[in-house]
C-alpha cells in the first residue's frame, strides 16, 4: 500500500520542533514529519495525498486517567450534570424513569453534594418520585452514592450492615440507613451488585459506547484506572474483534483487606495479568490504590481539619500501602495511587520511597493521581522521586468548586489544582479526565486547563487564574506526558517518526483565536494506526462536552 502524505494544515507535533507543514504515514506508523518539500521527497510519486484545508492536526489525546467501561455505563443513565437544586436532581430522575419503563432499576449520575439541602440525601428525596423500583444515583465523583428505599432493600443494607474501613453508611437517629453510601462501603457493598449484575453483552456495549464517544472527540489512546476482571474481559472481546479503537493501558484495581495476604495476592494477580497483555492496542501496566477519598465528601485525609472540624482517616496508612507498593515495584508494575488530601500524599510518597529503599535500583514510573491539595515540600518530594503528577482540569472547573471551597474554608483553596508547580519541581505532569466523574471531551478540558475557566459555564471567574497554563503546554500534557506517563512514549502521544499514526484533525486552529474557541471547535477526524476511524458530517457541531456525533464507515480496524 502506498504511503499516505498529509498536507495544508499546520501540524502541532508536542515535540521539538513543535510545528510541522507535512506528515508522512505508511501502513500504521509515522515515516516523517516536518517540511512539506522533504515530506514529498520521502513520500515519492506514488503517494496517497490528503489536502486537510489548511485545519489544525493534533497528536492524538490520551487521557491519562480514566474509567472507560464506566464511561459508556454512565452515558446511558440519567444525567445530573447542571442540575443546580433537589428539584432539578428529582425532574431528571423522574423523567428518565417515565422514558424507560422497563428499566428494572432507574440510575443517575453527576449531581454535587452542594446541590442537595445540607448536602445529607436522603432515600425519602428518592421514594417520593419513583418507590417501585430501586434508584442509584452516583455523585459526580463517584466516591458516594444516594438510595432509595427499594435500592437498600435489594441489597439487603439495613441498620445491622457494617460498613468496612474506610467508608460509611449514613444513619437516622434511629440507627437506620438514610440512604448516602460513601468510599469503601459503596465499593463492597454497592457497585458489586450493580457490576456484578452487568452481562457480557451490557459490558460490552458499554465499551462501545465509550470508544464512540472517544472516536468522535479525539481520544486515540486512554489509561484505564479501574479495571477489574470482567472489564478486561470485555477489551479483550473488543481486541480479538477488531473493535478496539483506542489504545488502552490499564491499572487493575486493588482493594484493600484486613488480611495482607490477600492484599499480596493482588498484586501477584495484576502482575500475572501485565505478563500476559501487553499489545499494541491493549496493556495492563500496574496498579491502582485509592488512598484517600475526596474534599466534597470530607474524606480526603489532610494534615489539618476541614471547615468542621472533621479530620478522614485514609482508606490506606502507610503500614499496609508500603507492602503493596513494594511488592508491585518488585515485579516492575506501575503503582497509581489515589491521593487527593495533602495527607494522603504524603502516605503515597512514604510508601515509594519505602520501595526504593527495599528493592534498590531501577527505572520506575510510579504516580499519584488528583493531587488537589499539595504541599510545596511534598511536590519537591514526589518530583526527586520522579513520580508523575497526574491531574484533571476539568476537576478544577469553577461551576464544580463551591462545595470543594467550602469544605476546606481556610487558605488551602487558593492553592488548589496547583499543576505548574509540579512541572517546576520537575515533575511530570499527565492531563486526563476521570470519566465519568466529568466529561471527556478533551477539547474543553485544555479550555480549562490553559484559562482556569469553567467549560460548563464560562461566565464565571477563573479558578485561581494563575495556575493556568499556555494552551501548548496544556495540550503536550493531554498527549506526550499522558503518553510518557503509561510507559508508553515509545508508541503513541506525539507527532513524530516511527510512532504509531495516531492524529486528530480539529476544524480550526484553536492557537490563534480567543480560548472560547475550544469550546467551539470539532474533530473532523480521527485516526488511529494510520486508519481514519471518525470523520465528522459535513453538518457537524461540536457540543461543548458532547458525546458521539456522526460517524462514517470505519469505525473498526
Amino acid at each position: 500500500m502506498a504511503p499516505t502524505l498529509y498536507v495544508n494544515a499546520r501540524f502541532f507535533t508536542a515535540d521539538q520542533p513543535e510545528w510541522a507543514e507535512a506528515l508522512v504515514v505508511d501502513a500504521d506508523r509515522i515515516v516523517y514529519v516536518g517540511d512539506e518539500a522533504t515530506a514529498r521527497r520521502i513520500a515519492g510519486g506514488a503517494a496517497i495525498e490528503e489536502d486537510l484545508g489548511g485545519r489544525l492536526v493534533l497528536p492524538g489525546f490520551v487521557d491519562g486517567h480514566a474509567h472507560i467501561v464506566g464511561t459508556g455505563d454512565a452515558a446511558g443513565q440519567a444525567d445530573l450534570w447542571g442540575a443546580h437544586d433537589l428539584d432539578e436532581i428529582q425532574r431528571r430522575i423522574a423523567r428518565w424513569a417515565e422514558e424507560n419503563p422497563e428499566a428494572p432499576r432507574v440510575r443517575a449520575q453527576g449531581w454535587l453534594p452542594g446541590t442537595v439541602p445540607g448536602g445529607a440525601p436522603t432515600r425519602h428525596m428518592l421514594d417520593e418520585i419513583v418507590s417501585d423500583r430501586p434508584v442509584y444515583v452516583q455523585t459526580y465523583d463517584y466516591h458516594s452514592i444516594w438510595l432509595n428505599t427499594a435500592a437498600l432493600a435489594e441489597l439487603g443494607i439495613d441498620h445491622e450492615t457494617v460498613a468496612p474501613a474506610g467508608g460509611a453508611i449514613a444513619r437516622d437517629e434511629a440507627g437506620h440507613p438514610t440512604g448516602y453510601i460513601d468510599e469503601t462501603a459503596m465499593q463492597q457493598l454497592v457497585w458489586p451488585a450493580l457490576d456484578g449484575g452487568a452481562s457480557d453483552d451490557e459490558r460490552d456495549r458499554h465499551l462501545a459506547a465509550a470508544l464512540a464517544g472517544y472516536r468522535a472527540s479525539g481520544v486515540t489512546a486512554a489509561t484505564d484506572m479501574g479495571l477489574d476482571d470482567a472489564d478486561l474481559a470485555a477489551m479483550l472481546r473488543a481486541e480479538e474483534a477488531g473493535t478496539l479503537t483506542a489504545r488502552i493501558n490499564a491499572h487493575y484495581r486493588i482493594y484493600r483487606a484486613e488480611d495482607s495476604a490477600e492484599n499480596l495476592a493482588q498484586v501477584a494477580h495484576a502482575a500475572e495479568l501485565a505478563a500476559r497483555h501487553d499489545s499494541p492496542w491493549l496493556r495492563v501496566v500496574g496498579i491502582k490504590v485509592m488512598v484517600d477519598g475526596t474534599v466534597d465528601g470530607c474524606t480526603a485525609a489532610l494534615g489539618r481539619p476541614y471547615a468542621d472540624g472533621s479530620l478522614a482517616d485514609p482508606i490506606w496508612d502507610l503500614e499496609s500501602l508500603a507492602p503493596v507498593v513494594t511488592a508491585a515495584d518488585a515485579a516492575a508494575l506501575q503503582v497509581a495511587m489515589h491521593a487527593i488530601g495533602d495527607e494522603a500524599v504524603r502516605i503515597a510518597i512514604a510508601a515509594v520511597e519505602r520501595a526504593v529503599a527495599a528493592n534498590g535500583p531501577a527505572a520506575r514510573r510510579h504516580r499519584i493521581e488528583h493531587l488537589e491539595v499539595a504541599e510545596e515540600a511534598d511536590i519537591a518530594r514526589l518530583a526527586a522521586l520522579g513520580i508523575t503528577a497526574s491531574m484533571q482540569p476539568v476537576h478544577a472547573d469553577p461551576a464544580i468548586q463551591a462545595n470543594w471551597r467550602a469544605k476546606l474554608g481556610d487558605e488551602r483553596v487558593e492553592r488548589g489544582f496547583p499543576w505548574p508547580e509540579m512541572t517546576d519541581a520537575g515533575a511530570t505532569l499527565a492531563f486526563g479526565t476521570d470519566s465519568p466523574t466529568s466529561p471527556y471531551a478533551p477539547l474543553p478540558n485544555m479550555f480549562v486547563a490553559s484559562t482556569r475557566r469553567s467549560a460548563f459555564d464560562p461566565t464565571l471567574e477563573p479558578n485561581i487564574a494563575h495556575y493556568a497554563l499556555p494552551l501548548g503546554e496544556a495540550i503536550v500534557h493531554a498527549t506526550r506526558d499522558a503518553a510518557w506517563s503509561s510507559r508508553a512514549e515509545d508508541r503513541i502521544g506525539r507527532l513524530a517518526a516511527g510512532l504509531f499514526a495516531d492524529f486528530v484533525v480539529v476544524d480550526r486552529n484553536v492557537f490563534d483565536g480567543p480560548a472560547e474557541e475550544l469550546l467551539d471547535a470539532a474533530i473532523v477526524r480521527t485516526v488511529v494506526g494510520g486508519r481514519e476511524v471518525y470523520a465528522a458530517a459535513p453538518a457537524y457541531s461540536a457540543a461543548a462536552h458532547g458525546g458521539p456525533a456522526a460517524e462514517s464507515a470505519g469505525a473498526t480496524r
